[in-house]
């Protein structure tokens, strides 16, 4: 053999000395040409000749025969012998030599490439090791063969496929290690043969999908890492080979390659968006798992191909996917967009768009989509699944999609263009999908292009008709919810055009009806964005709509007053809906919570029916009698929160790794979760701006509460990680849009804002050093979004009445009182104002603000702290401070490079193990920055705010004794403020204004006397006194007589002798006229509210009757003629509630009974005036629920009263006469109201409810049991008077249902009423 000789070869030169000399080459080339001519073998030749140790013996030489095999030249040596011996081979066959050399070779290639038997498909498609090995070395040799002249790779090649054609074609890594070897170029071999092109398809897509079959990892990785070499060794050559730039020519010489390697790239690309039509759990395995691998190796990097060549690819690429199928229609796209979102895109498409993006810019690429849509029909779910990856990776693709929407409406309204109208919708729409962090809701955008005179269809009519038709050509395909946003939040319109609107409207809710959703279905507190989710069913919203009730009550302690308005002008959804979700049967509490109590509140009001109430009351009772039977089954729901928890700790990672991408989209999965868990989605509808909260309760979810506290520990957490490898400053924007993306839920924003309040007020001490830092991060992202966040209404009255910023609410959560929590108040606002610092770029000249991430409430706390806690800082000038320095003096200047320096290490600082508040803080007050601030409006401490906050302080446990706090108080005084300039908050040296300033702290004055317009506040305070509580009026009225002289008289010395203020002069007059009512009615008396009216009457008829010579029925004949104006006529509809009041009094109290027969009759007489008109009927049928006028009544009447009114109903109407009787009869309301107060009556005598009879009753006074035997022959007279029109037949079914059980004599009655008898016997026969 061969290789034995070669080895004795290679011995017998080293017997032959140890260091052969180097003109003994051509002695040892001539020996082994004899040897060879002896051992013809050359198969064996080529195998030794192409490896690196031929003879594979190197283990077994001495060290000295191994450095004479490496003194042999034994490549050169070896490729000379065997082609010596190709040649005499081929003369003696009569064959060239290179045909004979390919023959070798390929019989090689085959024996060392075949499969072993048994071996599976799997690992057939790569090489093995060993294979790899004995290829790289044949291949070496065939390079020498070429380089000699004595092999031909095309004819090779040829062969090759030839002779594969019926075992098997040869494995692309083969192919690979050929181009690599610089013996066959792809380029070549693709274009060699027709079949050559479907097997690389059919390669490539294998080798994506290859898995090893023995499961080993070293195998696994091995195999892994070939695939990813050979794919992105062919994706090289087909990319260079069909993008470069000199092959683009129709007429270049090689443009047939060029096509041909585009077409296997189209092919490829085709392959991977049809494996997205795999089934979602099929996706991790499979066509769509093997595709993922193609995406991988599309790289920048591609070895051979320029970036202008990659991005054609790219931009070609993208084009054919964002066209590939498009069988869906526009109409398709509108009815489906929903359910395109980023998240619900395949993460495979989602890696694919992001690759092709790599190479352009934002505007590039949607410069490049416009362009597609204008000429290309396209895949609808493609294009928009690309806009969505598009906004959440790239922060600057919101502005560049605005930009882009103005100008396809610009077009659109120029030329009439319909396509770019539809474009523009659907491109609005999808941003509005990811929510506010990455694109406005589709209600602000929709508002913000035409919701004013200045929107794109504002130039005329014919453009307004445009946009029209073009929202009622969308209706039969638009979802609900865009429906939702034209209704409620319609294009502007001229009024002379209102028409052209309001048939589009008629169009939408009939639209809206076919989905059975309408507007008057819409939830109280429904979202109307636009933003895309699963649709809420009615019921769902209903349940919604009760929970933000609850939670608003709860903060307020009011009914909200869209429940008041639903209740009137949303009657049907309040019942329907409302009400039922409100009332589901539950085990009620021993102690009342927030559900309990809005549930009485609401009945209290008279919001809720009594037959409903007393339905739902008896159902709870019913279930807790099974609950304490243990038949209650207990439900198990998924938990939301480990979702959520698993997606927070993928974010941190993601975070910390510096990938700001991938943490952006994990941010939109995020708030997708958070979708999910708060219903309630990003905008708030107008008006809804406001969040109520409570400062005293914490959040009364324990699911919302959990979510809150993992969201601000895993912030915090990732605060913490992110600091200690960068500044705030050189971080991403992930806490921003972290952030940003919280306040796109409204129903989170509340109970963070709850969250955060607790923590703060109630748990700031007790918080660990990472919590402080985090929450204080948080707070400035809150205060640099203020532009999203609601303003806060807060629930205390001790803090401010009008709603104020986010930032600010929490601000104030930092009370500064005691020693505690002025100690906590300052390490919360020194972290704050330390990472809002961190986070600004110094300002490069005076009038740049510096303010975005720095809250002046924060700042302004510390102004106040850091004097106190530390006056070794506070006292003492800071550098470059002068004492009493006006705004316009030149406090310290900041330069760029200075204030960089100095912020740069302000954070580190603070977040450093070892550091503490105080060392931050005397580091922070010596920052010329710092002191900068205080040259900014709203950045200072004015003197009456600082005294403001001193004169809360509780001696008892201030931070500093009493010598100490006198001598901060006196430095402040002396030193700080009565010299500063009053654009500092100063006095400008002017004792009186100091001492002016603290004489109103102490007497707080917070009253009108402090302010410009004293009468006109009063005013203001007495209207809402008077709609807030009206008793407190009622009340004025029966003391004005003492209250008068005294409220004069201090009106007149405190205001120089002014006179009274409006409000309060009304009451006077009204008073006056109600003692006279026949004189003639004064002007003044025209703004009087009904209810003062009433008061003062009712006062004077009662503490001035006949005893005193007042003519009450005299009074009554002439206010008779005052009753055609409206204001009359309710004002006597009050007097009678009054009356009646008093009557209730003489059951209740011993002392009134005397009186109880002119009470009465008073009544009556009252009644005699009112009964021509139904508002009286209104009193005892749930006042304020068909009126807004009556409404106080109930928050006048004590529960005792209003529980024995039916009392008071029936001891009024049986004393009037028959004339009378039949006037009431006749009017619609009466048999119902007579017939439920019936009922009500009848169960306060089952109930043992009624009065007690009075053992030393006056003469006249009726016994209650009385008058329920004279109402039920009044109320069977009243029926059997009543025609048949007077109850409706679901009225008759209801009263006769209750009367059954309690009084069946009425049941009959009503039943006689409902089927009268036939008194015509002519009629019998029909």
């Amino acid at each position: 053999m061969a290789k034995t000789n070669s080895f004795a070869l290679i011995n017998s030169a080293g017997r032959a000395g140890k260091r052969p000399r180097k003109e003994s080459a051509r002695e040892l080339q001539e020996a082994a040409v004899q040897l060879l001519n002896q051992h013809q073998d050359l198969a064996g030749l080529l195998q030794e000749i192409g490896s690196q140790n031929p003879c594979d013996v190197s283990e077994k030489m001495t060290a000295q025969q191994k450095d004479l095999t490496i003194k042999v030249p034994t490549a050169a040596i070896g490729g000379s012998l065997l082609v010596s011996e190709l040649r005499r081979q081929a003369g003696e066959l009569g064959v060239p030599v290179a045909a004979l050399s390919v023959r070798m070779v390929l019989d090689r290639l085959l024996e060392v490439t075949t499969s072993t038997e048994g071996e599976d498909r799997g690992l057939g498609l790569l090489l093995t090791s060993t294979q790899r090995a004995q290829l790289g070395a044949l291949l070496r040799s065939t390079s020498e063969l070429i380089s000699l002249g004595a092999f031909c790779p095309k004819l090779f090649w040829h062969e090759c496929w030839k002779k594969q054609e019926d075992r098997g074609r040869p494995k692309l890594e083969v192919a690979h290690h050929l181009h690599s070897h610089h013996i066959l170029t792809l380029e070549f071999i693709l274009e060699s043969d027709e079949g050559v092109q479907p097997w690389l398809m059919t390669e490539l897509k294998s080798l994506c999908g290859w898995r090893a079959a023995s499961g080993e990892e070293e195998e696994e990785e091995e195999g892994k890492e070939t695939s990813l070499k050979v794919l992105s060794t062919v994706l090289g050559v087909l990319v260079g080979a069909g993008f470069e730039a000199s092959l683009q020519d129709p007429a270049a010489p090689g443009r047939r390659i060029s096509q041909l390697c585009c077409s296997v790239l189209d092919h490829m690309l085709s392959w991977l968006l049809d494996s997205l039509e795999a089934k979602p759990n099929l996706r991790s395995s499979g066509p769509a798992a093997a595709a993922s691998l193609w995406v991988q190796v599309f790289d920048v990097q591609l070895c051979g191909v320029s970036r202008e060549a990659l991005g054609r690819f790219f931009t070609h690429s993208l084009t054919h996917t964002l066209t590939y199928r498009p069988t869906l229609k526009v109409s398709d796209a509108i009815a489906m967009q929903s359910e395109w979102g980023f998240a619900e895109t395949p993460p495979l498409l989602t890696s694919l768009f992001r690759k092709l993006a790599v190479v352009s810019t934002v505007d590039q690429l949607l410069s490049h989509l416009q362009q597609v849509l204008e000429i290309h029909e396209v895949n609808w779910q493609h294009v928009l699944s690309f806009l969505s990856t598009l906004l959440v990776y790239n922060p600057n693709a919101q502005s560049s999609l605005k930009e882009l929407l103005s100008r396809l409406l610009s077009s659109a309204f120029e030329s009439f263009d319909l396509e770019n109208m539809i474009t523009a919708f659907l491109l609005a729409r999808q941003g509005a999908l990811e929510g506010p962090a990455f694109f406005p809701s589709y209600s602000d955008w929709f508002k913000m292009s035409f919701g004013s005179t200045s929107g794109y269809h504002g130039n005329g009519k014919k453009s307004l008709v445009f946009l029209l038709k073009f929202l009622s050509d969308l209706v039969p395909f638009d979802p609900p919810q865009y429906l939702k946003v034209h209704l409620l939040h319609p294009p502007y319109v001229a009024v002379k055009h209102r028409s052209l609107l309001q048939e589009y409207v008629c169009l939408a809710k009939t639209r809206l009806a076919d989905h059975k959703v309408s507007v008057e279905d819409m939830g109280l507190f429904e979202d109307v964005s636009g933003v895309a989710g699963p649709t809420v069913l009615p019921q769902k919203q209903a349940i919604q709509d009760v929970e933000k009730a609850v939670s608003l009550f709860e903060s307020t302690g009011r009914i909200s007053a869209t429940v008041m308005e639903a209740s009137i002008f949303r009657r049907p959804y309040y019942l329907s809906r409302f009400l039922p979700a409100l009332l589901t049967p539950r085990v009620l509490p021993v102690k009342a919570d927030a559900r309990m109590s809005f549930v009485e509140a609401l009945k209290k009001a008279g919001k809720i029916p009594v037959v409903q109430y007393s339905s739902y009351m008896e159902s709870c009772q019913t279930e807790r009698h099974r609950h304490q039977d243990g038949v209650g089954a207990e439900r198990g729901d998924d938990d939301p929160v480990e979702v959520l928890k698993v997606q927070l700790e993928v974010f941190s990672g993601l975070v910390t790794g510096n990938t700001a991408g991938e943490a952006s989209a994990q941010l939109a999965r995020l708030s997708h979760t958070l979708s999910v868990i708060f219903p309630e989605r990003a905008v708030r509808r107008v008006g809804e701006g406001v969040v109520a909260l409570s400062t005293h309760q914490p959040l009364s979810s324990d699911l919302h509460a959990k979510v809150v506290s993992l969201i601000l520990r895993s912030f915090c957490q990732c605060l913490m990680d992110t600091s200690a490898l960068d500044t705030p400053k050189e971080q991403s924007q992930w806490a921003a849009r972290f952030v940003s993306a919280l306040l796109g839920h409204s129903q989170l924003t509340s109970a963070l804002l709850t969250q955060l309040w607790e923590l703060l007020h109630n748990q700031g001490p007790l918080l660990s050093s990472a919590h402080v830092l985090g929450l204080a991060a948080f707070v400035v992202h809150l205060h640099a979004s203020k532009s999203q966040c609601p303003l806060v209404q807060l629930s205390s009255p001790l803090l401010p009445s009008k709603p104020v910023g986010m930032c600010e609410a929490l601000s104030l959560a930092l009370p500064c009182t005691t020693q505690t929590n002025m100690l906590f108040c300052a390490r919360f606002c020194v972290a704050a104002v330390c990472y809002g610092l961190s986070r600004e770029d110094p300002p490069s000249s005076e009038s740049q603000p510096l303010s975005q991430y720095l809250p002046s409430s924060l700042y302004k706390k510390l102004l106040y702290l850091i004097p106190r806690l530390l006056p070794e800082l506070g006292r003492a000038a800071p550098p470059g401070v002068v004492r009493g320095a006006s705004q316009g003096s030149r406090g310290p200047q900041v330069t760029e490079g200075q204030g960089q320096g100095e912020m740069s290490g302000l954070w580190q600082g603070v977040v450093e193990d070892s550091a503490t508040w105080r060392s931050s803080a005397k580091k922070l007050w010596n920052l010329p920055v710092f002191r900068h601030l205080r040259q900014l409006p709203g950045y200072q401490l004015s003197f009456s705010e600082w005294l403001a906050t001193e004169l809360r302080v509780q001696r008892s446990e201030d931070a500093l004794s009493d010598p100490d706090r006198q001598e901060y108080q006196q430095w402040a005084f002396h030193q700080e403020y009565l010299c500063s300039g009053a654009d500092h908050g100063g006095c400008e040296g002017d004792m009186r204004t100091l001492c002016s300033h603290t004489l109103h702290a102490l007497l707080d004055l917070q009253t009108s006397l402090r302010c410009e317009n004293p009468a006109g506040n009063v005013n203001k305070a007495w209207s809402r006194i008077s709609l807030g509580c009206p008793l407190l009026l009622v009340s004025a009225v029966r003391w004005w007589v003492r209250l008068s002289p005294v409220l004069e008289s201090l009106w007149a010395r405190l205001c120089d002798g002014q006179a009274l203020p409006e409000q309060l002069q009304l009451l006077a007059n009204c008073h006056l006229w109600a003692g006279s009512p026949g004189k003639a009615v004064s002007s003044t008396l025209g703004s009087a509210p009904p209810l003062l009216l009433s008061a003062c009457l009712h006062w004077v008829w009662r503490d001035r009757g006949p005893s005193q010579g007042l003519d009450q029925r005299g009074s009554l004949e002439r206010l008779r003629g005052l009753l055609k104006e409206e204001q009359y006529r309710q004002a006597l509809v009050f007097v009678l509630f009054l009356s009646l009041m008093d009557l209730l009094a003489t059951f209740l109290h011993p002392q009134d009974a005397e009186n109880h027969q002119n009470v009465r009759e008073m009544c009556s007489d009252i009644l005699s005036l009112s009964v021509d008109s139904s508002d009286w009927l209104l009193l005892f049928n749930h006042p304020g629920q068909a009126k807004d006028v009556y409404q106080c009544v109930t928050m006048v009447t004590p529960d005792e009263y209003n529980r024995l009114m039916p009392l008071a109903f029936y001891s009024v109407v049986v004393e009037l006469s028959s004339e009378m009787a039949g006037r009431a009869v006749r009017h619609p309301g009466f048999l119902h109201t007579a017939v439920l107060c019936y009922i009500a009556l009848f169960k306060l005598f089952l109930d043992g409810h009624t009065p007690p009879p009075i053992t030393k009753a006056a003469h006249h006074q009726i016994d209650p049991s009385q008058i329920l035997s004279q109402a039920q022959q009044f109320l069977l007279r009243t029926i059997s008077l009543s025609g048949p029109s007077s109850l409706t037949s679901t009225q008759l079914d209801q009263l006769e249902a209750q009367c059954a059980e309690l009084d069946p004599e009425v049941s009959t009655a009503l039943s006689f009423h409902r089927h009268p008898p036939n008194l015509s016997p002519d009629m019998d026969f029909l």
